[in-house]
């Protein structure tokens, strides 16, 4: 049924005539079918490999093997499988130039690929705006609705300090909130005072500085902690759960 109830596409359904729906839960399960021979010849030939659905990483140790083993592939899928290659997507690349599945090799280990962060960067963005009639309980709800699945699904790099880069970043962005809802300097001043923020270093929020700079002083992070956050707040922390393929947090590495 799913196979034959056509598509919609600029408002009206159109009938199918080959393949199956976008997105349909059936795609993986064909590709696996189809692709079953294609995962037995790579694994004949030793080569590592991470597929799915339709979609496959080959790694190898130079570009010479990466381009013999491509076209060598290419040849058995056209060929023996009589399927077609999308050549536009398709090509030779170092592993920390590859994305898949969000992900991407760097150094041999794995790493959330610099669009995924961005992604997830906008997406807090769009989780604490400037403006808002949520309290904090009800906007750290939402974030750790959201950030619960997302980190559940990239606790696979072995990178945690990417994960603590978006916790951060949710503290920022909700410092950077409690900036703009003290209408003048002088209220944020006295705020910070009642937090045991000492005379002097509440004094920096007088300078000219806008909201997002100032939710980085040492002043607003002494007055709203990490574990302030945590334990007030109700933020929820991924980074810490120390998973046994972890890096130390303090391992960073860049990824472009």
């Amino acid at each position: 049924m799913i196979l034959r109830s056509g598509m919609m596409k600029d408002g009206l359904v159109e009938p199918t005539q080959e393949g199956t729906t976008q997105g349909s839960p059936l795609s993986p399960l064909f590709s696996n079918v189809v692709l079953d021979e294609l995962d037995k010849e790579l694994e004949r030939r030793g080569l590592e490999f991470c597929r799915f659905a339709d979609d496959c990483n080959i790694f190898v140790r130079s570009s010479n093997s990466a381009e013999r083993v491509m076209k060598s592939i290419s040849k058995f899928i056209e060929g023996k499988l009589k399927l077609k290659i999308n050549r536009d997507k398709s090509r030779v690349g170092r592993s920390c130039d590859i994305k898949f599945l969000g992900m991407t090799i760097i150094d041999g280990a794995r790493a959330i690929s610099a669009a995924s962060m961005k992604r997830a960067m906008q997406k807090v963005k769009e989780l604490t705006p400037r403006g808002t009639h949520l309290t904090l309980e009800k906007t750290m709800k939402r974030i750790n609705t959201w950030y619960k699945g997302w980190s559940g699904y990239y606790m696979m790099t072995q990178y945690p300090f990417q994960l603590r880069n978006i916790e951060a970043h949710i503290r920022r962005r909700l410092r950077s909130r409690f900036v703009d809802q003290q209408k003048k300097r002088r209220h944020l001043f006295k705020k910070l005072m009642k937090r045991g923020v000492s005379y002097g270093l509440a004094r920096t929020v007088f300078s000219n500085n806008g909201r997002w700079v100032t939710s980085n002083t040492f002043a607003l992070t002494k007055a709203y902690t990490v574990e302030w956050f945590i334990d007030q707040a109700g933020q929820w922390i991924r980074s810490n759960h120390r998973m046994r393929d972890w890096f130390p947090l303090r391992h960073w590495i860049r990824v472009t």
